[in-house]
């Protein structure tokens, strides 16, 4: 027997939720994430709307991504990485990059790592601070995550509010740095618990081009052949689907502004 509100759930339509648009009532933001190539496998297309918008965008990039590149040596891998990300950020109106120059592939997350990431948020001082997925999984099952997008994100999230407190890290309130604790949101790209997104539609052949930046790295994938607006488009659309439009970007949305 199929009682009446089960009848109504099994008509029902399943699938991905609709997603919520983020807020675009700011002026700065500061993106933070481990690699090269890490903002530009989907986050680069939004900021590149938001750019255009007149809004301000840094990069932080906590490596340099020089063990990416199997055929180079690190020292060598990173000055290419380095020179294909400044690149790669123009691209998207982004003139403010950063490197920390931590190790790659061997991110901790832990007090060094909150120490040099909340001095990164007290020297740019952004409403936004945006970072990659650092969920165990990108799709919520069975498709790992790596383990510095998993420790920088993570660290992202302390180092924000720890940014605000005069007595964590006070050393660094030297030479007119003060605290901040402006931060009203952190937004993970491409997190399997995303509910909401950013249209891309009219910026998404910018975000291609800053992924074909990393031309160095991107030729070392696989068998060499990967197609960076293909790869973008089965990103996108999916996401685009869900906000009703061509093409988006999705993120997870952290709240810093109901302390």
């Amino acid at each position: 027997m199929v009682l009446p509100e089960q009848e109504v759930a099994m008509t029902e339509p399943t699938g991905p939720r609709p997603l919520e648009p983020v807020t675009e009532q700011w002026q700065r933001a500061l993106a933070i994430v481990a690699h090269p190539d890490d903002l530009e496998f989907g986050a680069a297309a939004a900021v590149a709307r938001w750019t255009a918008q007149g809004r301000q965008v840094v990069y932080c990039l906590v490596t340099s991504g020089e063990a990416g590149i199997d055929a180079l040596p690190p020292p060598q891998a990173r000055e290419v990485r380095e020179r294909e990300q400044r690149e790669s950020a123009a691209l998207v109106g982004v003139k403010t990059v950063e490197f920390l120059g931590l190790p790659d592939g061997v991110l901790e997350y832990g007090v060094p790592l909150r120490r040099a990431l909340a001095g990164v948020v007290r020297r740019h001082r952004p409403e936004i601070v945006l970072t990659n997925n650092f969920r165990d999984t990108w799709d919520g099952a069975y498709a790992l995550n790596q383990a510095d997008h998993i420790a920088t994100g993570r660290a992202v999230l302390d180092a924000v509010r720890d940014a605000g407190n005069r007595w964590v890290f006070p050393e660094q309130l030297v030479d007119g740095i003060e605290p901040w604790n402006g931060v009203r949101q952190v937004w993970a790209a491409s997190s399997p618990l995303a509910a909401h997104g950013v249209d891309v539609t009219d910026t998404f052949a910018r975000g291609v081009a800053s992924l074909r930046a990393h031309d160095a790295y991107l030729s070392g994938l696989g068998d060499g052949s990967f197609d960076p607006e293909e790869f973008l488009e089965g990103l996108c659309r999916p996401v685009g689907a869900r906000l009703g439009v061509r093409h988006g970007t999705a993120f997870e949305v952290f709240h810093f502004d109901l302390w």
